[in-house]
């Protein structure tokens, strides 16, 4: 092992890491990142990385958005903080409410704003169990999610995750927490089942779990639009239709995770406008200030929204409530970016680069290494096959080539969501990195 600097040891010695192998980081330490420019960033030796993962999937403007930065500034010197509870505001949180409530695929939005996805996802379902109570439903609590499903790291949102790891060593998922079929065809097909048949065999399943359950105790169903933490996983054609069918038949409410779909990815303002679903209930961040302040939101079809103001009439408060909720600096920020995106036609711009970036990660199936691969807008995956070299050690070698790429924890997957910047020289770039490494790992 190399002699770590002061600083990956000051690491070692004092900061706890997620996703991390705690004890391996104790003898290799960590890569220390020290600044960005663009699409790439840079470690404390002054090496560059093309960042073909936004970091964690988020970082949509790339990391040196000047107008981004002078948002925060402005907002700091104005008001650094002030914060949203027992009938207070601040502008900030009142435009990005507004903007939000503008742009999303729900009637009549009313705006939840946190810090984090986890926090969104967490939060939602509490809400949606008081609204159940609300209206006369108490035994109606329980959530459905998906087998490979990502939705954070609290209590809660790593209960609705269908994640082995997520779940191991920490007693959870909590009760009350089901998760059904991942819709990965070509991963769960059985011999000679059509994607349509596939589709009806797993939604199948999902009534007879619901049923069996009993569909007065299932409060909502989970999902993200793509599946990323999963591996980047696009379900088939027809499933989001029947599956919102089914759930309405049961008056199972549908919650759209937009964490990592959301503002722009997949060519649409939401993944949820690309695969034609219309949820009760929207969780966003990530993409929400491209990673430039930590906000997350909820948005609340209205209707949800009055029961639940309502009640708190009833009780006398919405007894909710955290610190930084709407705080003015991470606002601001938001308000910017969505500004940003219109400004900049960011979306035309995804979808004009996106055909080039899907057309060099399709191209990547002509190596023996490559199982698949899967995509939509900005966003893909490339699955290795069995036997082969594993995700982690293809990320490490990526690495080697200057360019980082995300080691999904399902299916030896390498996750893709480069920034929304791009362009489609600096995708030719990214690609030819990776074919480098397949070129490599063929020889091993």
């Amino acid at each position: 092992m190399s002699k770590l600097t002061d600083l990956a040891a000051s690491d070692v010695a004092h900061l706890v890491h997620g996703y991390t192998n705690l004890e391996q980081h104790r003898r290799t330490g960590p890569k220390v990142i020290t600044r960005g420019k663009g699409v790439f960033i840079y470690d404390e030796q002054g090496r560059e990385y093309l960042e073909a993962a936004a970091g964690m999937w988020c970082a949509s403007f790339g990391f040196d958005e000047p107008e981004l930065v002078e948002a925060a500034i402005r907002q700091l010197r104005e008001l650094p903080y002030y914060h949203t509870l027992t009938s207070q505001s601040v502008s900030p949180a009142i435009k990005l409410a507004q903007m939000l409530s503008e742009i999303v695929p729900i009637d009549d939005a009313h705006i939840y704003l946190a810090l984090s996805g986890s926090e969104a996802n967490d939060f939602l379902i509490k809400f949606l169990w008081y609204y159940h109570n609300a209206i006369g439903k108490p035994k109606k609590k329980k959530v459905i999610a998906r087998v490979n499903g990502y939705h954070g790291a609290t209590v809660v949102a790593s209960s609705l995750t269908g994640i082995a790891k997520n779940h191991a060593a920490f007693d959870l998922p909590l009760p009350g927490f089901l998760h059904t079929h991942d819709p990965h065809y070509s991963r769960s097909k059985r011999d000679g089942e059509s994607e349509s048949q596939f589709v009806d065999r797993i939604l199948g399943d999902l009534e007879a779990m619901i049923e069996r359950e009993g569909p007065d105790t299932i409060m909502a169903f989970m999902a993200e639009p793509v599946a990323a933490g999963g591996g980047v996983v696009i379900p088939p054609a027809g499933y989001f239709e029947k599956l919102q069918a089914l759930l309405a038949k049961y008056e199972i409410l549908f919650l759209a995770d937009e964490i990592v779909t959301g503002f722009g990815r997949t060519g649409n303002m939401f993944g949820c406008e690309t695969f034609g679903i219309r949820p009760a209930a929207i969780t966003m961040g990530k993409g929400l200030t491209g990673a430039y302040q930590p906000v997350a939101a909820i948005a609340l079809r209205g209707d949800i929204f009055d029961v639940i103001a309502k009640e708190s009439d009833r009780i006398g408060s919405f007894a909710h409530g955290t610190t930084y909720s709407g705080f003015p600096v991470g606002a601001a920020v938001a308000v910017r970016a969505l500004e940003l995106m219109r400004e900049r036609r960011m979306i035309e711009h995804v979808r004009k680069v996106a055909p080039r970036f899907q057309q060099r990660l399709k191209q990547l199936e002509r190596y023996p290494q490559i199982l698949e691969t899967r995509g939509v807008g900005l966003i893909g995956a490339f699955q290795l096959r069995d036997g082969g070299i594993s995700s982690v050690q293809f990320k490490a070698m990526a690495e080697e080539e200057g360019v980082i790429v995300r080691a999904v924890p399902v299916g030896a997957s390498l996750g893709l969501s480069p920034p929304l910047v791009i362009t489609e020289a600096e995708i030719d770039s990214l690609f030819s990195r990776i074919e480098r490494v397949l070129a490599r790992a063929s020889t091993r």
